[in-house]
């Protein structure tokens, strides 16, 4: 059993994450690739930027060189947005030892295809290279400061999975495996979709009926096309499904929930994004999810008016009032 670990992204999330298992007792290894970011966290010893405050612990070691991350331990765990997922990984390959173990934080779709994040795994590295997916509700913040976490560990490979576990579990923290990869990466990506509405709704002045009503048949949507790609149903009533739904469309800490906010109150996407200053990624996941949908003939209605507010400037009322406007249906 490894104790170091090599994690990759030093946004909120990913020094989140190295916060954890430094704490937790594991050598921890965390990188960024901006070099001047790094060499702040070296000298602050806490990432003022996204987690002021909450210092690191002395088991927290940061580099921008990926050769020292390659050198430093064989299990890696990747906290990069979705779009730079595929290329950290192909700077990383040509570095690592065949025996590399890849887990990622990310949630999202290829930008390319549309596909899996461990699809981009297997292709770049190998189908039998260990892979696991750590995902459920969860804000950076709150795992910096230490406070109670449930969170989801998924993987076909269920000994890198516990391996995993026993990195990241702890009192405050614990961490549930689970097999069914497909379900927990669907669910993750797709919830930034229904954040991003559940936010639009309540900028609009909408209130906690119409909240609740996006949140239910959000994750009706989730599962019609988790299913169709290969997940489960009962994973999406767990953590990594329900769980992380219901934390993103009710929270403002979710940068998802509140760009759709900032939508409903009259701001351009533009504006929006400016305004949060970190990666949206329910942005991209929209436009994936629409088309899988529109591929697979799958009704997905909150999705299709999200995805047209974001897309092709339809006003968000409109939006709203083309979802009143569906027929009346079975439930």
């Amino acid at each position: 059993m490894t104790n170091k670990i090599a994690v990759l992204g030093a946004g909120s999330w990913g020094t989140a994450l190295a916060m954890l298992a430094a704490r937790n007792g594991c050598q921890t290894l965390l990188w960024g690739h901006h070099p001047a970011h790094i060499e702040n966290l070296k000298r602050d010893r806490e990432n003022h930027r996204y987690l002021p405050n909450l210092p690191f612990n002395d088991n927290l070691q940061l580099t921008s060189d990926l050769a020292e991350v390659a050198a430093f331990s064989d299990l890696i765990l990747v906290s990069v947005p979705s779009h730079a997922f595929k290329d950290t990984l192909q700077k990383l390959k040509p570095l690592v030892s065949p025996n590399v173990k890849i887990a990622w934080a990310t949630k999202g779709f290829n930008k390319e295809n549309g596909g899996l994040l461990h699809e981009i795994v297997a292709e770049v590295f190998s189908s039998e290279t260990p892979a696991a997916l750590v995902s459920g509700p969860s804000f950076a913040k709150e795992v910096a400061a230490d406070l109670p976490t449930a969170i989801a560990i998924a993987s076909t490979h269920a000994d890198f999975a516990a391996q995993l576990a026993t990195i990241l579990h702890s009192d405050r923290f614990r961490a549930y495996t689970n097999s069914d990869l497909i379900g927990v990466e669907v669910g993750g990506a797709i919830k930034n979709v229904m954040a991003i509405a559940a936010g639009i709704a309540d900028g609009l002045g909408f209130g906690a009926n119409t909240r609740a009503a996006l949140i239910t048949r959000g994750m009706s949507e989730i599962i019609r096309l988790g299913v169709q790609l290969g997940g489960k149903q009962d994973t999406f009533m767990g953590l990594a499904g329900l769980g992380d739904l219901l934390l993103t469309c009710t929270d403002n800490q979710s940068r998802n929930r509140r760009f759709g906010l900032a939508l409903g109150q009259g701001k351009t996407c533009e504006e929006a994004k400016a305004e949060i200053g970190q990666e949206i990624e329910g942005v991209s996941a929209a436009k994936q999810t629409y088309l899988l949908a529109q591929k697979f003939g799958i009704e997905m209605p909150i999705t299709e008016q999200t995805y047209k507010v974001l897309y092709e400037g339809l006003d968000p009322r409109e939006a709203v009032q083309n979802l009143l406007a569906r027929e009346p249906k079975a439930e």
